[in-house]
C-alpha cells in the first residue's frame, strides 16, 4: 500500500473517530437535557394538577358540615372528569390519582406508539423517566396521591431529530474537510511524489536530479540522492570520454582525425553487408601528390595543418552519413552510401570544388598536386574489387596532372532502375495493399537462447525483391517512413500474437520527428498491452546523434509501457549520445564494423571492452552484430558480450 493511501487512511480514522465522538457526545448531552425536562415537567405537571384539584375540592366541599358519602363520590366525579380532560389532551401516558387507603380515585393511562424514530434508537437513548408526584389536599384532609407521567414518545422524535441534524452538519464538514485536506495534502505531497519518481528513475537506471523541497526530513533524502545522480553522472561522463580517447587513438588517424585504414575497412565492408544501407552508394579518393616534397619545403608542422583542413573539407557534409578514412600517408578516402545514382556526378563534383577551395587558400597551386577519383558501388560488390576499381580510375586521373579529376559510375544490372515517378507509385500501393514482406532474423544470448527476432522488410515489385536499403531513400523523400514503420510495429504484433516471442523493429530518424507516428504508436501500444511487453524498438546510432531532442522525447513517452528501447549500430559514436543513463534504455547492438577479425585486432578489443563494461555500468544488455564466425563468438563472450546477431545466430 502506498503511503499516500496510508495517510489517507489515517486522515479518514481520525477524522471518523473525531466525528464519531462528537456526534455521540452530543447526543448523550441532549438525551441528558431532554431526559431532565421530562422530569422537571412531570414535577411540575403534577404539582399544578394537584394545586387545581385541591382548590376544586375547596370550593365544592361543605366546610360546615360532616362529610357524606355521596358527597365524597360527587368529589370523587368531578375530580375525576377534571383529570379526564388533563388526560385527553394526550400529552400524559398516566395520570393516577390514590387515596391515603390505597384506594384508586382515579387512573388514566396510554401507551402511544413511537413514531418515526428506529427501535435501535430507542433501545440506545433509552430515556429514564421519573413520574411527577404531588398530593392533593381536600381542606386540611390528604385527598390523595396524584402521579403524572408524560409521554416519552416527543422526547424521542426530538432526539432523533436533533441527531439527524448533527449527523448531516458533521458529513457536510467531513466533506469539507476532506476537500481542503486533499488540496493541502496534495501540496504537501508534492515533494513526496517527487521523490517517489526519483526513486523509480534510479530503479530504471535513469539518475536524473530533483529540486529540494522545503520539507527537513525530505530534503535531507532528496539532496542525497542528488548527489548519488551526480556521481554517477560524472562518472559515467568521464568513463564515457575515456573510452572516446582510447576510440580515437585506436581508430583515427592523429594528424586528420579520419579512420585509419583498418577500420575504414571494416566500416565499409560493414556498409556492404548491413541490409538496410543503399544499395548503391560512392566511393572518393583524394591523393596528395609529392606529399615528402611538400613536407620538406613547408614543414611538418604547417603540412599536418594542410593535411588536416583538406580531411576537413573531404568530409564536411553534415547529416550525409558519409565516413572519411585516411589509407595511407598520402590517399584520404570518403565513403558516401547515399551519393550514387543520379547525385553520383554533382556529389563528386561538390566535393572536388570544397577541396581545390581550401588547396587555393593553403598553398601554392603550382606546388600541390591534387588528384581525385571516385567510383559508385553496388551493395552486392566486393571491397578488393570496388578499390581495385578504384586504383584504376585514380591512376587515369593522374595523369591529367595536378587537378586530376576522375569518375566511373557501375551499375549493378541485377538492381532495377525506377524513376521517381515510378518509386512514388510502388510504395504508395504497398502501404495501401500491405504487400510488405517480413522476415526474422533471431538475435540469440552467448548460450544460444533466443532474446528476440529482429524483423527485416522486403518490398516485391515488378518481380524483384527489393531490401530495405533499396527502397527506404525514396519512401525518405515523398515523407512515407512514418508510415512504413508504423507498418512494421503492426507485423511485429501480429507476429508476436502468434508466436508469443519478442521481436525488434528499427525506428527511423523521420519517424522520430513525426509527431503523428509517436501518438498512433502510443494509442497503439496502449491498445495491445499484452503484446508490448514483447516488443523491442530501436534506433540507429546515428540517427539517434542527429536528432538527440527527437530521440529522447520518443524514448521519454515510450518508456512507461513493458517495451523495450535500445540502440542498435552503437559504438562509432557512443561518447557523442550524452546522458543515456537518463532515458532508460535496456540494451545496445554494438556495431559490427567494430567487431569485424576482432580476434585478430587488440585495438578494437580494448575498445570494445571499455564499452561493454560502461554499457553494463548503465544496466544494458549488450549484443554483438554481423557475427560470422565461430572464432569472433569466443573472443566475445570473453569481453562481455549478451548476446550476437549475425550469420551465426540464425
Amino acid at each position: 500500500m502506498s503511503l499516500i493511501k496510508q495517510l489517507w487512511i489515517a486522515i479518514a480514522v481520525v477524522t471518523l473517530l473525531a466525528l464519531g465522538g462528537s456526534l455521540v457526545v452530543s447526543t448523550l448531552n441532549a438525551r441528558q437535557y431532554l431526559e431532565q425536562q421530562l422530569n422537571i415537567k412531570n414535577s411540575d405537571n403534577a404539582t399544578v394538577m394537584s394545586l387545581a384539584v385541591s382548590f376544586l375540592l375547596y370550593n365544592n366541599s361543605d366546610h360546615e358540615k360532616a362529610k357524606t358519602a355521596s358527597t365524597d363520590d360527587d368529589l370523587k366525579g368531578i375530580v375525576n372528569t377534571m383529570l379526564s380532560s388533563q388526560f385527553d389532551t394526550g400529552y400524559y401516558r398516566q395520570i393516577r390519582l390514590v387515596a391515603p387507603d390505597d384506594a384508586v380515585i382515579a387512573d388514566f393511562h396510554f401507551d402511544k406508539p413511537i413514531e418515526n424514530v428506529p427501535a435501535w434508537f430507542v433501545k440506545l437513548a433509552s430515556i429514564k423517566e421519573h413520574p411527577g408526584v404531588a398530593h392533593v389536599q381536600n381542606g386540611w384532609h390528604q385527598f390523595g396521591m396524584l402521579t403524572v407521567e408524560s409521554h416519552t414518545s416527543y422526547v424521542y422524535e426530538a432526539l432523533w431529530s436533533n441527531t439527524l441534524k448533527l449527523l448531516w452538519w458533521f458529513l457536510v464538514t467531513a466533506i469539507i474537510a476532506g476537500l481542503l485536506g486533499n488540496i493541502l495534502l496534495s501540496r504537501i505531497t508534492a515533494p513526496l511524489r517527487t521523490l517517489v519518481k526519483h526513486a523509480q528513475a534510479i530503479g530504471e537506471r535513469r539518475f536524473i536530479t530533483s529540486p529540494e523541497p522545503r520539507t527537513t526530513e525530505l530534503k535531507v533524502v532528496v539532496r542525497a540522492m542528488n548527489a548519488l545522480s551526480e556521481r554517477v553522472r560524472q562518472m559515467l561522463a568521464e568513463e564515457a570520454q575515456r573510452l572516446e580517447n582510447l576510440r580515437r587513438q585506436i581508430h583515427e588517424d592523429a594528424v586528420t582525425g579520419l579512420l585509419e585504414r583498418r577500420q575504414f575497412l571494416n566500416a565499409f565492408s560493414s556498409q556492404l553487408a548491413a541490409p538496410e544501407a543503399p544499395a548503391q552508394g560512392a566511393l572518393l579518393i583524394l591523393r596528395i601528390g609529392k606529399l615528402a616534397e611538400l613536407n620538406r619545403d613547408l614543414g611538418r608542422i604547417a603540412t599536418d595543418k594542410l593535411l588536416n583542413m583538406l580531411a576537413q573539407a573531404l568530409g564536411s557534409e553534415p547529416n550525409s552519413g558519409s565516413i572519411g578514412g585516411r589509407l595511407n600517408g598520402s590517399d584520404l578516402a570518403l565513403l558516401a552510401p547515399s551519393a550514387a545514382g543520379l547525385e553520383f556526378s554533382s556529389w563528386v563534383t561538390s566535393v572536388a570544388e570544397r577541396i581545390y577551395a581550401v588547396a587555393d587558400e593553403q598553398a601554392n597551386p603550382g606546388m600541390l598536386a591534387l588528384s581525385i577519383a571516385a567510383v559508385s558501388y553496388s551493395r552486392n560488390d566486393v571491397v578488393a574489387t570496388i578499390l581495385s576499381r578504384l586504383d584504376t580510375v585514380l591512376a587515369q586521373a593522374e595523369l591529367e596532372g595536378n587537378r586530376g579529376l576522375k569518375i566511373e559510375e557501375h551499375h549493378d544490372d541485377a538492381i532495377p532502375v525506377h524513376t521517381q515517378e515510378q518509386w512514388r507509385t510502388i510504395l504508395t500501393t504497398a502501404l495501401a495493399k500491405n504487400t510488405f514482406q517480413t522476415s526474422l532474423c533471431p538475435v540469440r544470448s552467448m548460450q544460444g537462447a533466443l532474446i528476440h527476432s529482429e524483423e527485416v522488410i522486403d518490398l516485391p515489385a515488378d518481380g524483384t525483391l527489393f531490401k530495405v536499403g533499396d527502397f527506404l531513400p525514396w519512401a525518405a523523400r515523398f515523407g512515407l517512413v512514418g508510415r512504413m514503420d508504423y507498418a512494421a510495429v503492426l507485423a511485429a504484433l501480429s507476429h508476436i500474437d502468434s508466436g508469443r516471442e519478442s521481436v525488434a523493429i528499427t525506428i527511423s530518424a523521420q519517424t522520430l520527428q513525426d509527431g503523428q507516428f509517436v501518438t498512433e504508436l502510443i494509442t497503439l501500444l496502449r491498445a495491445n498491452p499484452n503484446q508490448v511487453e514483447h516488443l523491442w524498438m530501436e534506433v540507429p546510432e546515428e540517427e539517434a546523434i542527429r536528432n538527440p531532442a527527437a530521440f529522447r522525447a520518443f524514448c521519454l513517452a515510450v518508456k512507461p509501457f513493458a517495451s523495450k528501447l535500445g540502440i542498435k549500430h552503437a559504438g562509432p559514436h557512443f561518447s557523442a549520445l550524452g546522458d543515456l543513463h537518463d532515458l532508460g534504455l535496456d540494451y545496445l547492438k554494438v556495431d559490427t564494423s567494430l567487431l569485424r577479425d576482432i580476434d585478430q585486432n587488440e585495438g578494437n578489443q580494448s575498445f570494445v571492452r571499455g564499452l561493454v563494461m560502461l554499457a553494463h555500468t548503465l544496466g544494458f544488455l549488450v549484443i554483438a552484430e554481423g557475427i560470422d564466425r565461430l572464432e569472433q563468438q569466443s573472443i566475445l563472450a570473453d569481453l562481455g558480450f549478451d548476446g550476437l546477431a549475425g550469420p551465426l545466430a540464425s
